[in-house]
């Protein structure tokens, strides 16, 4: 029976209504630490945002649920060059370390796999050529991948090796004309989708090389790693590679020791930071709309006391974040940020990211955990970049050896 045929009307007060979680009328700069930023560096964060709201926004939470990747978005982001991560090439418009960090925290405001496909397609394969490869390797590598045109994997971490990574056992055997790669990577973001991965092996004398390996040569074999409950929609993989052929040609001649891979990674460090505090970003707005438009007890959540001590916990939180990684990031400007004051933004962007999390998850209640609802997105993928870069508990470490002289590492 319809409503007309019974004479009875709909109860309204049943149907929810459809919540704005992305409106952009809340504060997130409550001290004010964004508002005397130089004009281009501006100019880059407004570049960023306009990709997440017109590119990734409206279906990036159906490509995380089915763990799909949305590979036409990595072309789309060289187009926009939004890929380079900070590093200046000549004929293209100079990037600040600022710059960096803003188009990093509004990606990662939008969406944490969206932010690390910039991350390890820019950060860290297309970083690693720049630094250790000659002009004809920049070339025929670095410059695709930086137009977005080739795909790059940055191939360091193993089954066996993950925090301890200086520890690597993948072999590079010295062979007429190259170099034959036999080992395994795991959690290698890109590394199963065509492209080229930038293999960190140890060479006959033990030392760490760095190699370009085509995904499709001969004894690689890549599988994307299943049942993820972060960075959904982009792909990590499990690498085999059984005596993979590198040609002299695609040996990066300046990456001859762990401190070439960790040149590299450093220069990573701070843009996990700031994605971080896009994360915790997205969370605090999401959670103002939510408790504005959400009403219980005939009024809006936002008018209980107990949401608004929420709230401004949440903003006190991202607030300090906010001022930290600036202040990091004046540091690496000026050449002087050091490997322990990296590893503090790191820990405590990351940590603080995901205390705003949970409290912005709880306080959508059920609407929480649906990742159409933006937060639960958040909420699950802060927990791999709180573990990337290096986990908490390394992170710390560092910071302990620094404040007290004394190496806790085994």
């Amino acid at each position: 029976m319809t409503e007309q045929s019974t004479g009875l009307e709909f109860p309204n007060g049943v149907v929810e209504p459809e919540y704005d979680l992305w409106a952009e009328d809340v504060n997130i700069d409550p001290t004010g630490i964004f508002a005397d930023i130089d004009a281009a560096d501006l100019a880059w964060r407004t570049k960023a945002r306009k990709f997440v709201v017109e590119e990734v926004k409206k279906d990036i939470h159906e490509y995380w649920d089915k763990a799909d990747y949305p590979l036409h978005l990595i072309k789309k982001l060289g187009d926009a060059d939004l890929l380079r991560d900070g590093m200046n090439l000549d004929s293209y418009e100079k990037m600040t370390p600022l710059a960096a960090g803003l188009v990093n925290m509004e990606m990662a405001r939008g969406d944490g796999s969206v932010a690390t496909i910039v991350g390890v397609q820019g950060g860290l394969a297309l970083r690693s050529v720049l630094f250790c490869g000659n002009e004809e390797q920049i070339q025929k590598y670095a410059m695709p991948m930086l137009a977005g045109e080739l795909p790059g994997a940055f191939a360091l971490t193993e089954p066996t090796h993950g925090s301890d990574s200086v520890s690597l056992e993948t072999r590079a055997t010295k062979v007429e004309g190259g170099y034959r790669i036999s080992g395994e990577k795991k959690w290698i973001g890109n590394g199963s989708i065509g492209g080229v991965s930038i293999v960190w092996a140890r060479d006959d004398e033990g030392k760490v090389r760095g190699f370009v390996v085509h995904q499709d040569a001969e004894g690689y074999s890549a599988t994307t790693i299943q049942n993820k409950l972060s960075l959904r929609a982009i792909w990590q993989a499990h690498i085999r590679m059984e005596n993979v052929f590198v040609p002299d040609e695609d040996v990066l001649p300046q990456a001859t020791s762990f401190k070439d891979t960790s040149r590299v990674l450093f220069a990573t460090r701070l843009g996990v930071a700031w994605s971080a505090v896009g994360h915790a970003t997205a969370c605090y707005e999401s959670a103002v709309n939510y408790a504005k438009q959400r009403v219980q007890f005939g009024r809006p959540l936002a008018a209980s006391q107990i949401v608004q001590e929420r709230l401004a916990r949440m903003q006190s939180e991202l607030a300090t974040i906010q001022v930290l990684v600036m202040q990091a990031t004046k540091r690496e400007t000026t050449g002087e940020l050091t490997g322990p004051q990296a590893s503090l933004a790191k820990y405590t962007a990351t940590r603080t990211a995901r205390a705003i999390a949970s409290n912005a998850r709880d306080l959508l209640g059920g609407n929480g955990i649906l990742t159409s609802n933006r937060v639960a997105r958040h909420f699950a993928d802060v927990e791999a970049i709180h573990t990337y870069e290096g986990t908490e508990t390394v992170q710390a470490l560092i910071m302990g050896r620094d404040i007290t002289g004394f190496s806790a590492f085994a």
